[in-house]
């Protein structure tokens, strides 16, 4: 069996890593980007079953990043978790108004993030 691609974007080196440590430990095959346009150049390059990304990034901002891949019908049916420290109610709306599937806040339990990726992968 093919393992499930994840592209993760992020400008935090240590929290990809933290990740990609617990995607890779659950066979996933993980991929980063640093900001939002080195994300979009390898979403529109290579094909992923899901998009972990941060919002707050250089470059491009989260937000912006889902509103180009959600709107656009190649790229339309990839789910995307937004993983943010942003915890107010309007950000999570938000996030979901730009095509977000799942909004996780990075200070919640990794088991949190893990559960919303099987879930999404599976569906």
């Amino acid at each position: 069996m093919q393992k499930k691609k994840i592209l993760i974007v992020e400008d935090e080196k240590d929290f990809v890593i933290a990740i990609s440590a617990l995607l890779e430990a659950e066979e996933y095959e993980v991929t980063a980007a640093t900001d939002g346009l080195e994300g979009l150049e390898k979403i529109k390059a290579h094909h992923y079953d899901l998009i972990i990304m941060d919002v707050m990034m250089p470059k491009m901002d989260g937000y912006k990043l889902s509103r180009m891949v959600k709107f656009d019908a190649k790229y339309a049916h990839t789910p995307i978790i937004m993983l943010t420290a942003k915890a107010q109610d309007q950000d999570r709306r938000t996030g979901e108004e730009c095509g977000a599937d799942a909004y996780v806040l990075k200070s919640q339990n990794p088991d949190v993030l893990l559960s919303k990726v099987k879930e999404l992968i599976k569906k």
